[in-house]
């Protein structure tokens, strides 16, 4: 079994004879003895505390300097080639540097940045500089400022293929077609703005003429949207590069030490001080917002999970995996947030009930969309577990439970009160579905983040007569298997179970559980999330074993994983998730989404299977059911459309260089316009009604959000062939 002892002579000795390392004017902007006593203690506490048995060799030290320039230049838009070898020869050093204090990395980083910073601000700011709009010419077309729209260039939008460049001439004509790309773009906002505007004015079937008249507003010319074009992209450029200047020399050293803290897994963290509060920021509770957990991701800000009951969960095309490029508050210019810490990002996005935010988002297939969303409250009962009855076409009643969350009131249950939980809501739905005499029940798990472990143990058992559900071990080697012990079954008929990419942890033990006891039909995408483990928030402040120590400003916390799920097969959740017994089509199939495809995740592995006994009724045979299930797949509307269009976005995704001509792209604009049209009917499960401008604003109030929430149930494709995958179930026990 590992302990964890500091040795207090050694951190004695550490702090009280170190030779402070400065970098000249810019050692007075950090404390150095604080970030040599928070590297210490990552050193110790890391290895032992994390469940992998990692330790800091040459392998570790590679991955933590692989994350550290990626969050440094993921966008490889400022460092040269030479730059990354100068640090990349420090990175043998970085497990050895943070335990004794000699910790150059970050300060070496950060000058190398700010000189490049420099160096490429003045190239952006002679590039829009000019802002002539000059007529098409032979042979380049028109000419905005210093870029030529109309001529066919190509630049690579996934910065993973990306090579960070050799010479400035090569950074410098990266910038120009990535300023020339945002002009296009800038430019193609504004038209289709006005044409929107115009179409809001028809009058009798005439728009008004484009002519300046008291009282009527003049449409401006090509040349003028240009002109605003350029404008626009300069001012954004400016706060771009201001907000950069701001980067202080503890950031590099805090996302340094984050850094080191991923090389283990992607859930393990180093918390500074500033985020302890919004750690990994879930916009809930009496914050107003949009209702979305972003995280930081290698410099972009992406959507992790949109909250039940919020108001991107009603508005609908805000979705996970979703980049957030652009923050713009109503009447007010955007904000690029590209590069910018999350704490930051927060602050835009949030705001008053009731105020709209525009996001400029960049989908997972590389398309970009704006997306209007009012801020709101969580509502609190869209939170919750709710169920209805599906009326198939022939008259069948399916009952439909959806549990957005394994949610448990734990507070609320101190002192002996009764504090709502997931459980008690599931089986009053379940009760009130078997009073309805529905033929079977359909538990949706999609988009499911997980929860409390208990309730993902208690509702397994609501299906069960009892046994174990999960095995559950830590990084001591100890095992835990945690078991349903209550004999009664509260639903014994067909059960279908809904899953998606984004069903994870809590989700993927109550489907993997009822899946192994033969209970239940999985069904969905290819595989769950993935997440198989559980991680613990440590407060470095209560590590300091010797009291004066404390005398420190605040140390920040560590966020570490200590244990992993395994099913009672013994197979891991982790990394392969849960994979359906039936897989039907889904619009993200081509998303690199779930563990398998974030950095350092820890492989799947197995333990000893738990005795268990399998469940007593009808067995299902899942060939049989599965050959019927994609027979109807191939003629639904709903799920024919949505598979045509995932090859479509499968292709788009490939795809990553792209034009930079106008044309072009005001073509592949059309053509996401058009993608979002025809899957949205069928795939947007928490969609609002378009207003009179086919324009989705979450203002829509004219119908009540319940009865909206029954209409989507019964149009959702999925859950219709659930339905039927329930009539086969009855079917096939009735031979």
């Amino acid at each position: 079994m590992k302990k964890f002892r500091f040795c207090l002579f050694s951190l004695f000795f550490l702090l009280v004879t170190f030779i402070p390392q400065g970098y000249g004017s810019e050692s007075s902007q950090v404390d150095q003895k604080r970030n040599r006593l928070i590297g210490y203690i990552l050193s110790r506490q890391l290895p032992a505390l994390h469940f992998s048995d990692k330790v800091f060799d040459a392998e570790l030290a590679g991955a933590a300097f692989h994350l550290y320039i990626k969050q440094l230049d993921h966008q490889k838009r400022f460092l040269l080639r030479t730059d990354v070898a100068r640090l990349q020869r420090l990175a043998p050093e970085i497990g050895e540097s943070i335990a004794d204090g000699q910790i150059t990395l970050p300060g070496t980083g950060y000058e190398l940045l700010n000189e490049r910073i420099e160096q490429v601000q003045g190239m952006v700011d002679d590039f829009l500089a000019e802002d002539r709009i000059q007529p098409p010419a032979a042979g380049e077309g028109l000419r905005v400022g210093s870029f030529a729209v109309s001529v066919e260039e190509y630049q690579e939008t996934d910065p993973d293929k990306l090579e960070f460049v050799e010479t400035l001439d090569e950074l410098r004509d990266r910038w120009r077609k990535f300023l020339k790309s945002q002009v296009i773009s800038q430019y193609l906002d504004l038209l289709e703005n006005q044409e929107k505007e115009l179409a809001k004015k028809v009058i009798k079937g005439a728009v008004r003429p484009p002519v300046q008249k008291e009282g009527i507003e003049q449409v401006k010319s090509d040349e003028e949207l240009w002109q605003e074009a350029l404008v626009k992209v300069r001012k954004r450029n400016r706060t771009f590069f201001q907000r950069l200047h701001q980067e202080t020399l503890q950031d590099h050293y805090d996302r340094f030490f984050n850094s080191v803290a991923r090389a283990f897994d992607p859930h393990t963290n180093y918390v500074p001080p500033a985020s302890k509060e919004q750690f990994d920021i879930n916009m809930r509770g009496s914050l107003e917002g949009i209702g979305a957990l972003l995280r930081e991701d290698d410099g972009l800000i992406k959507v992790i999970r949109i909250i039940p009951g919020s108001a991107s969960a009603r508005q609908g095309r805000l979705k996970s995996e979703d980049i957030i490029l652009q923050v713009a508050q109503e009447g007010e210019e955007p904000v690029d947030v590209t590069d910018m810490r999350l704490r930051d990002a927060v602050r835009l996005i949030r705001g008053p009930k009731g105020e709209m935010v525009t996001l400029t988002v960049k989908k997972p297939d590389g398309g970009t969309e704006r997306i209007n969303i009012v801020r709101d409250v969580v509502q609190i009962e869209e939170t919750f577990v709710k169920g209805t009855v599906y009326r198939s076409e022939g008259g069948q009643r399916t009952g439909y439970i959806h549990i957005p969350s394994f949610y448990r009131d734990f507070e609320g249950t101190r002192g002996g009160a009764e504090g709502r939980n997931s459980t008690d809501d599931t089986r009053r739905e379940l009760a009130r579905l078997k009073g309805e005499k529905v033929d079977g029940i359909i538990l949706d798990l999609r988009d499911d983040g997980g929860g409390a472990l208990v309730d993902a143990v208690d509702i397994t058992g609501l299906f069960i007569r009892s046994g174990p559900v999960v095995q559950v071990l830590d990084s001591f080697g100890e095992r835990r298997i945690l078991v349903d012990r209550n004999d009664t079954v509260d639903y014994d008929g067909p059960l279908v179970i809904l899953v998606n990419k984004f069903s994870a942890s809590a989700s993927e033990i109550v489907a993997a559980a009822l899946q192994d006891y033969g209970r239940a039909v999985v069904v969905g995408s290819r595989h769950t999330h993935g997440k198989g483990t559980v991680q613990t928030i440590i407060d470095l402040n209560e590590n300091i074993p010797l009291l004066h120590l404390r005398r420190y400003e605040d140390l920040g916390a560590l966020k570490v994983m200590i244990q992993k799920f395994y099913r009672v097969t013994g197979s891991s959740t982790q990394y392969r998730g849960v994979e359906p017994d039936i897989v039907l089509p889904d619009l993200f199939e081509h998303l690199k989404t779930g563990e398998r495809h974030l950095d350092y995740s820890l492989p799947w592995d197995a333990i000893e299977p738990v005795s268990y006994t399998p469940w007593a009724g009808p067995p299902l045979d899942i060939p049989r059911l599965r050959q019927q299930s994609l027979a109807r797949a191939e003629s639904d509307e709903g799920l024919v459309i949505i598979n045509e269009e995932a090859k479509r976005a499968e292709v788009r995704s490939r795809e990553t260089v792209v034009s930079i001509a106008l044309e072009e792209m005001r073509e592949k604009r059309q053509e996401a316009r058009l993608m979002r049209e025809k899957v949205g009917a069928y795939y947007r499960r928490y969609r609002e009604e378009p207003n009179e401008d086919g324009e989705y604003d979450s203002e829509n109030t004219d119908e009540d959000p319940h009865e909206v929430w029954l209409k989507n149930v019964q149009e959702d494709p999925y859950i219709r062939e659930a339905a039927r995958i329930v009539a086969d179930i009855m079917a096939t026990s009735a031979l």
